[in-house]
């Protein structure tokens, strides 16, 4: 085999979609990419060239439903795929019923992964998505129908030993370019391509990516830590002199890397990018204006017009069954001007409640922060967003450093959004009918979903929450669902911090600092059902009919998953037990 028939990263099966799936692959030099499935099903695709990379998205077509269909990938003729005395199984692509009617739906979902021990050196617990690989070889009854990874997919700000030595040598060859740069971290497209490098082709993952569909959506660490926290953050980073590149390189690259695959195969055609990429001899000025131009957008966010007309979403659905998921970007397009903060631009916040609105059994809202924290931390957040938007300028000015400190950037930090995301979940929850009687909208009525989960990531830790809204006619359960890190650790301070957040007695004592600065009581009540876990984790949302149960599994010392917490989320809200000695409450809401 040549080096030019090599397969450098892939293939990462990405949507699954009826009858056809998109693979998608990075190689060594241009060449045809080609994807056999057994019986027949094929597809293939030329690679596009940006940045001296070579990528390719393949649409396979032609599937047998309701089948798991083994496959091999093919690079200018050359097989590549499965590689040569394999010891895993083979990769497949697992089709569903045409009719889809009544089909069982399963999730695996988490975030935060560093890459590979073998790369970081850290010591860190064993990886759980290595874990859960390891768990599919061994047993095909427990693969998912999707895999949602809810950002932190990899470490720009945060490198491992390996790609520290990488960007040591790349910039002597280079240094009056990036003289100013990070030492420790990516700033150029080239740099980001050696974090995916590390991070998927880990063996096992490198297999797991191969078989199990995918999903994903970006965070903080993708670009930086705090990335978009404020207005007053943006502006400090723009006078940053490797900033430009930075940001350009990192979403150009998480829309090669990531968002590309996230697409449905219908929409590769009308996509604002992908014609012009793959249309490209070469598409580096493309992605590199492209990057650019998406960071610069965002400063008009709050123009619904403008945001419409311009703005490159990167929210997106997809529909399994009877259960329908929408991930949210909570990153790129969020409106930071103080007064009208939004964790959604205008724009993207009317596609959701389209999107929201339908015929179906579930809701998945793919959130990579957590919509619900533990009410002490909710409480600290929605007081500092106030604090910070004050007219006194030495005020604002301890907020806004307070914020970038510990990192208080969530939805309780968006109050308008938060109570928006409440009120949408309380109308969807109570039928297409109010109270009243009357009709909820012009549209088609549509009924109450069996069941609302809100996915995130982010915090390091897991837990499940359960709200419970002021409203009667609310008949649909809504969760809060958080799994957090797939491979990563907490620092050691912040477990009693993050396990405080939960008790009555200190988040009483936040809430009556918020009070203080006028902050509203939140419209709901939540409370926790699970958690807080500490160590890596992977969670499984399964949905069925009209009943859905999730499971969090965490790593042992010998990285085997093993169950932290199991429990349905369609059956009726539990009642408050009784508070346990010292004050501590069993879970009810401050």
């Amino acid at each position: 085999m040549s080096a030019g028939t090599r397969l450098l990263i892939g293939p990462v099966l990405r949507r699954v979609v009826d009858t056809r799936a998109t693979i998608w692959v990075e190689t060594a030099a241009p060449a045809e990419v080609t994807v056999r499935a057994q019986g027949g099903a094929e597809g293939s695709a030329r690679t596009f060239t940006a940045f001296d990379h070579h990528y390719a998205l393949v649409v396979v077509e032609g599937l047998p439903p309701d089948a798991v269909t083994p496959y091999e990938v093919f690079v200018d003729g050359a097989k590549v795929w499965p590689e040569p005395d394999s010891a895993y199984p083979a990769s497949v692509i697992r089709t569903r019923m045409g009719d889809d009617g009544g089909q069982p739906v399963k999730l695996i979902f988490g975030s935060c992964r560093e890459a590979t021990p073998r790369s970081t050196g850290h010591k860190l617990p064993p990886d759980a998505l290595d874990a859960f690989a390891r768990r599919l070889m061994a047993d095909e009854g427990v693969r998912p129908d999707l895999m949602v990874l809810l950002g932190d997919q990899v470490y720009a700000d945060m490198t491992s030993r390996e790609v520290r030595r990488f960007l040591r040598k790349q910039r002597k060859r280079r240094k009056a370019k990036l003289t100013d740069a990070p030492p420790h971290q990516v700033v150029t497209f080239d740099e980001y391509t050696r974090l995916y490098l590390e991070s998927w082709r880990d063996p096992e993952i490198r297999w797991l990516l191969s078989t199990v569909p995918s999903v994903m959506i970006f965070d903080d660490h993708e670009i930086i830590d705090d990335w978009n926290s404020s207005a007053s953050w943006r502006v400090a980073a723009r006078e940053q002199p490797w900033w430009r590149e930075r940001i350009t390189s990192g979403l150009a690259s998480y829309w090669v890397y990531q968002h590309l695959g996230n697409l449905h195969p219908d929409e590769l055609a009308t996509d604002a990018l992908y014609p012009k990429v793959a249309g490209a001899a070469d598409a580096t000025e493309i992605l590199r204006e492209f990057g650019e131009r998406v960071d610069l957008e965002a400063d008009a966010a709050h123009d619904t017009d403008r945001w419409r007309a311009t703005q490159y979403q990167w929210s997106y659905r997809v529909d399994l069954g009877r259960t329908r998921l929408v991930v949210l970007d909570n990153r790129c397009s969020r409106v930071l001007d103080p007064g009208s903060r939004a964790m959604l631009p205008p724009g993207e916040w009317s596609w959701f409640l389209d999107q929201a609105h339908g015929d179906y059994d579930h809701l998945v809202v793919g959130s990579s922060l957590p919509w619900l924290l533990p009410h002490g931390i909710h409480h600290l957040e929605a007081w500092n967003e106030r604090l910070a938007a004050s007219p006194r300028g030495f005020v604002a000015a301890a907020a806004e450093k307070m914020r970038r400190a510990v990192d208080l950037e969530h939805w309780a930090a968006f109050q308008r959004s938060f109570e928006d995301l409440a009120e949408l979940f309380a109308r969807l929850g109570s039928g297409p009918r109010t109270a009243g009687g009357e009709r909820v909208g012009a549209g088609p009525a549509y009924p109450a979903p069996a069941s609302i989960s809100v996915l995130s990531g982010d915090v390091h830790h897991s837990y499940v929450a359960r709200v419970r809204f002021r409203d009667p006619e609310v008949t649909t359960p809504v969760h809060q669902l958080t799994c957090s890190p797939i491979h990563n650790a907490v620092p050691a301070v912040m477990k009693p911090v993050m396990t405080l957040g939960w008790w009555r007695g200190p988040s009483s004592v936040v809430r009556a600092l918020a009070k203080s600065a006028r902050v509203r009581k939140p419209g709901v009540r939540w409370r926790k059902l699970a958690g807080p876990y500490f160590g890596n984790a992977v969670s499984t949302l399964s949905l069925s009919g009209a009943t859905a149960a999730v499971t969090i599994e965490g790593t042992r010392a010998d990285g085997v998953l093993t169950r932290v917490a199991s429990l349905p989320l369609t059956e009726p809200a539990p009642v408050p037990a009784p508070r346990k000695p010292g004050g501590v409450p069993a879970g009810e809401p401050a």
